[in-house]
């Protein structure tokens, strides 16, 4: 008896222990072979983004034989357990994206996602979006600074249109995820770079200034110009995965140049004589905003 087709793909959708891939023959729900479910784990053994081979069964349906390795991944600690969630694997670049306003930009978070992504030498872009709501001299004036470190800021409003075109370039032929808290127009703004994809959108809470979870189960939405955009639910609990305090100061840019012109080698650039980094914020070199945030994470508070 002839063994099934093995086919390679990429997990498109994921969703309570069953995976879309997508294939040269089409989009295929599979399972995972039962071998890559036992053994002992610490995340999880598929995900969006995974790469894999899938054994074609009769009825159309298939089983994930082999997760092939990880380059990258976008992960938090799961709910209630030491354990890590991958929300996208291999991503190519994150597009992080805050609001000009409504909400107001969460610039704390923005910089917890970058030491993501310089954690995982992801490439980043920062998107400002709803910039039909303030004036734009001002908007880019607070999101200067992560453009002067080398991440490109994209000034976008899906109302207007303003931006989209650029943005829509830059996503082209790579898997992108958009991340982002809630309410600032991660799914508007999918929809304006490629109508027809159906997403659902939210006014954000009058009462809370908060937006409401539109994004339930993640997937990797194919663009017609070639590549593919995960827009993932809203990162309100993010928190770092597997960040050791002493690595923080080497996901800051503007940071790691400074450290070995530090006084001591084992300065936490919080409080010790003869830091060059603390030197550097007062002398105006270091945005105060961005060492309070490098604090912040170096200490273990929340975001």
């Amino acid at each position: 008896m002839p063994e099934p087709p093995v086919l390679p793909g990429l997990i498109v959708r994921a969703q309570s222990g069953f995976f879309e891939v997508a294939t040269e023959r089409g989009p295929v729900i599979c399972q995972l072979r039962g071998k890559l479910k036992r053994g002992p784990r610490t995340g999880d053994a598929a995900a969006l983004g995974d790469r894999v081979r899938v054994g074609l069964l009769d009825d159309g349906t298939g089983t994930i034989e082999t997760v092939e390795p990880r380059r990258s991944v976008l992960s938090r600690q799961a709910p209630g357990r030491k354990a890590e969630q991958v929300i996208v694997a291999n991503p190519d670049q994150m597009v992080f994206i805050l609001a000009c306003a409504d909400p107001d930009p969460n610039f704390r978070m923005l910089d917890r996602l970058l030491v993501v992504a310089e954690r995982e030498r992801i490439p980043a872009r920062v998107c400002a979006n709803k910039i039909d709501l303030v004036v734009e001299r001002a908007a880019r004036a607070e999101f200067e600074e992560y453009d002067r470190l080398g991440y490109p800021v994209h000034y976008t409003s899906a109302v207007s249109g303003k931006g989209i075109r650029d943005l829509r370039k830059a996503l082209v032929g790579k898997i992108s995820v958009f991340a982002g808290p809630s309410g600032v127009g991660k799914s508007s703004l999918l929809n304006a770079i490629q109508p027809g994809l159906g997403l659902h959108t939210s006014e954000v809470s009058q009462n809370t200034g908060r937006g409401t979870h539109t994004t339930v189960v993640p997937e990797l939405m194919a663009l017609s110009a070639g590549g593919y955009v995960a827009d993932t639910p809203g990162l309100r609990a993010f928190a770092l995965w597997d960040i050791e305090p002493e690595e923080v100061d080497g996901y800051f840019p503007e940071l790691r140049a400074l450290v070995s012109e530090c006084a001591f080698n084992d300065c936490t650039h919080l409080h010790e004589p003869g830091c060059a980094v603390m030197a550097a914020v007062e002398h105006g070199l270091i945005s105060p905003e961005r060492y309070d945030s490098y604090c912040r994470i170096r200490q273990g508070e929340p975001e």
